[in-house]
């Protein structure tokens, strides 16, 4: 089968019609005879609405991303926010350029990842040491070695909804049924998928987010016990809850006191959302944080960060970490040219208050609809959850009474009207540094219109 781009056949800004999508179908049935489920993330296993295939993208430029049949979209699931400057950024482009033309990697030490190395350190609280990965499912594997290397323990905590990546390690109760999940005050750890051992799960406990009171339970049950406790500060992959007041505090007040590693898994919120993420944002220093996403500027790079005393054995080789393609020259140049872009508040300023006019933009829709819904987290990543009193979530357990037939509803309009949002209500949008003011005009406008469709 022949297929090929059928060119620009959209004007910027025009809606695409439901029909105009039929190439993305014939490469997924295309696909599905090469690739496993026709896909190579189980994330991408998405559908445009009432039509069952994912989207094909082949072009994208600042703001603005194009399939294969020429539609074209404003962009807010950015690579699942890796492309925090935009696609195609200038700078990137020609800074990678000239990496292409002079050898990607080597398999050998590299200047850009010690000047990568340097301006982590210089942004980040906890960032002593530095050690790069891959992919943040890498990092935070490395991290999860790291706190158990330095404390002779083995045993997790984590919290309820928290992803952290599809290792092992931590694969456990993402996104548990109500039937799996069981009693809130003693959650079940549930792996998140078949092929996930017995032992790693009963190395991991479970606690509800965000309940001060169950949260010291765990620790006085298991005294001494936690090698880590793991952490979204900002819950992404919940629809990105919000840490309740003092809850973060809490809980690095109770791991230091029992010399638990606190782990904070800034895969999404690093660097996107101030200079020094969520923990300059909250006021709040782990001993180690996971990065990814904005830090590569759509390149595949990662990092673990943290404190002396937990990474020194890495550094002396006693515990070992490895990978052939970590901070190649070619990524770590890409995360060289995305942290001096971002270490100006003046960008993250701006994707920041982009954010929030859209966020605010979504509030006054529904108001004015009587469509209850919250908008919830900062105007870097947020998300928009259909609750029946209008209330933000506080932990997992909330979603579980979400209208998300009603979000589907919504994205799919969105996407008619050339915004693309994530497909998973429970996961959020991204909001890159490229939106221009029309475009925003343009996003609120879709909107506003997507709003009147639900009613």
């Amino acid at each position: 089968m022949d297929i090929s781009s059928s060119g620009d056949r959209t004007v910027a800004g025009r809606p695409p019609s439901l029909g105009g999508t039929a190439l993305s179908a014939e490469w997924f049935e295309r696909a599905k005879k090469s690739l496993a489920g026709g896909i190579s993330s189980s994330s991408r296993l998405t559908s445009t609405g009432p039509d069952p295939y994912p989207l094909y993208m082949s072009s994208g430029s600042g703001a603005r991303i194009r399939d294969v049949d020429g539609n074209e979209y404003l962009d807010y699931l950015l690579s699942y926010g890796s492309a925090v400057l935009g696609h195609a950024h200038p700078a990137l482009t020609e800074g990678l350029a000239r990496v292409l033309a002079s050898g990607t990697m080597f398999g050998t030490c590299n200047v850009p990842e010690v000047e990568l190395a340097e301006l982590i350190q210089e942004l980040v609280p906890c960032a002593e040491l530095v050690r790069f990965a891959n992919s943040g499912s890498e990092a935070v594997q490395g991290a999860v070695r790291a706190a158990r290397g330095a404390t002779g323990r083995s045993r997790l905590l984590k919290f309820e909804g928290h992803y952290h990546g599809w290792t092992d390690s931590l694969a456990i109760s993402n996104r548990p049924t109500p039937e799996e999940a069981g009693p809130y005050e003693a959650p079940r750890a549930v792996p998140h998928s078949p092929g996930i051992p017995a032992g790693v799960v009963d190395d991991v406990v479970v606690c509800p987010w965000n309940d001060p009171e169950a949260l010291k339970a765990v620790f006085a049950a298991h005294p001494g016990e936690f090698a880590a406790a793991v952490c979204e500060p900002i819950v992404a992959n919940n629809a990105c809850g919000m840490p309740a007041p003092g809850f973060l505090e809490l809980l690095r007040d109770l791991c230091t006191a029992e010399r638990t590693v606190l782990i904070f898994d800034e895969v999404c919120t690093g660097f996107r959302t101030g200079q020094g993420g969520a923990q300059t944002l909250f006021g709040v220093r782990p001993d180690l944080a996971v990065f990814s996403k904005a830090l590569g500027g759509g390149l595949p790079l990662a990092a673990f960060a943290g404190v002396r005393e937990v990474m020194e054995p890495l550094a002396s080789g006693q515990v070992k970490h490895g990978g052939t393609y970590n901070s190649s020259p070619l990524c770590a140049t890409a995360g060289v040219i995305t942290l001096r872009h971002l270490a100006d508040p003046a960008v993250t300023g701006r994707i920041d208050a982009t954010g929030r006019q859209i966020m605010e933009t979504i509030r006054r829709a529904a108001r004015d609809r009587r469509i209850p819904c919250a908008v919830q987290g900062v105007g870097a990543m947020f998300q928009v959850v259909f609750t029946p009193d209008g209330q933000p979530t506080r932990e997992y357990r909330d979603t579980f009474r979400l209208d998300r037939a009603r979000y589907d509803a919504f994205r799919h309009e969105l996407l008619l009207r050339g915004v693309h949002s994530n497909a998973y209500g429970l996961a959020c949008w991204f909001v890159s540094a490229a939106v221009t003011d029309d475009e925003l005009a343009r996003t609120c406008e879709a909107i506003e219109e997507s709003f009147a469709a639900l009613v």
